[in-house]
């Protein structure tokens, strides 16, 4: 072969790379996006897609700003400054959509979701400054005076609080980030993806198996680091949130003090009800009602689940054991891989 061919061979071979390497870039495939926000918290998203150029970034910025809006760990956020002045012109995208959801939602739970809990909060020891709990019923009571969410009086521009009130909307900020991250996914045309937040999951399309995205539920009754599996379900086009009382909790002088408060009460939840998995088309009303279920108790939330056309799996504490109530929307997708949960 002379010189001649050599270079066109070689020229020929060049173009074939750059084509099969250009096809291989634009042809549909599973994509995994890995990171960390709110703290600590871990993210994963997954797409069936071509690849997107730089989605990760996107991803990460989208994050930092939506922290830089709701999060009451940074001090000069949006939602730090709210409560610091008692009112606020919205500055970012966040604020409204969380505020109008957070109305509805309370509206509809008895009051029982309530993000105007932030000094309960904060005195039960559950808040940024992690103080030791020690509310006596004094101090309950005069904390009960500036909690309300139907108070709060906003509209689509700014928000005003009453005096003393503050606002913390860490009971449904993973589900609203899950959503904001899928909204990014879908306005770069992405069809098929699964959005995870802290456990908090958004599922659009199937999987690079063409099959719905399968999620699981754990098991309340072990410890976190046997992650052991109570159920799994197989969703394509819905969310999914789960709350619980059976890990975020603290013991003070052989008393348990769950995460979960009853802003009815003032005081931590107490019911046979371990967790309220929540399944919703978005991801903020799942997360937001599953921490009201976990307020209201096992028959109080199938009234509410009846009335708002939600599908849920609640796993309680019977004299039996452990049971599950399973909604029956629900029953087709699911899966149950613990001996003990039934489906009733």
């Amino acid at each position: 072969m002379n010189k001649k061919r050599l270079i066109i061979f070689g020229i020929g071979l060049a173009v074939t790379f750059l084509i099969v390497s250009y096809l291989r870039k634009d042809a549909p495939r599973l994509f995994h996006i890995q990171g960390q926000t709110m703290g600590t918290i871990i993210y994963n998203v997954k797409y069936v897609a071509s690849e997107v150029d730089g989605l990760d970034a996107m991803i990460s910025q989208e994050l930092r700003d939506f922290n830089q809006s709701l999060s009451t760990y940074i001090s000069d956020s949006e939602i730090s400054r709210l409560n610091k002045t008692g009112s606020l012109t919205y500055e970012s995208k966040f604020i409204y959509p969380v505020l109008k959801a957070s109305k509805e939602v309370f509206d509809q739970t008895r009051g029982t979701f309530d993000p105007s809990l932030g000094p309960l909060v904060q005195a039960w020891g559950f808040g940024p400054d992690k103080n030791v709990p020690n509310p006596d019923s004094a101090k309950v009571d005069s904390l009960k005076a500036v909690i309300g969410f139907g108070r709060v009086s906003f509209d689509e521009n700014q928000v005003s609080l009453p005096t003393n009130f503050q606002l913390d909307f860490s009971a449904i900020a993973k589900g609203y980030a899950v959503d904001v991250v899928a909204e990014l996914l879908e306005e770069k045309g992405i069809e098929n993806y699964m959005v995870e937040i802290g456990g908090e999951v958004r599922c659009r399309g199937r999987n690079d198996q063409d099959k719905p995205w399968a999620l699981g539920i754990e098991d309340p009754t072990v410890q976190s680091n046997e992650q052991k599996l109570m159920a799994i379900v197989r969703l394509k086009n819905l969310s999914l949130a789960t709350s619980g009382n059976y890990r975020n909790y603290f013991e003070k002088e052989g008393k348990i003090y769950a995460h979960i408060i009853d802003p009815r009460t003032g005081y931590t939840a107490k019911h046979n009800l371990l967790s309220a998995s929540v399944f919703a088309s978005d991801c903020m009303t799942a997360d937001a009602y599953a921490t009201a279920f976990m307020v209201l108790g096992l028959e109080y939330s199938k009234e509410i689940m009846n009335a708002q056309n939600l599908d849920a799996i609640l796993i309680y504490r019977s004299e039996n054991g452990i049971e599950s109530f399973v909604s029956e929307g629900i029953r087709p997708f699911l899966e149950m891989n613990n001996a003990e949960g039934e489906l009733k």
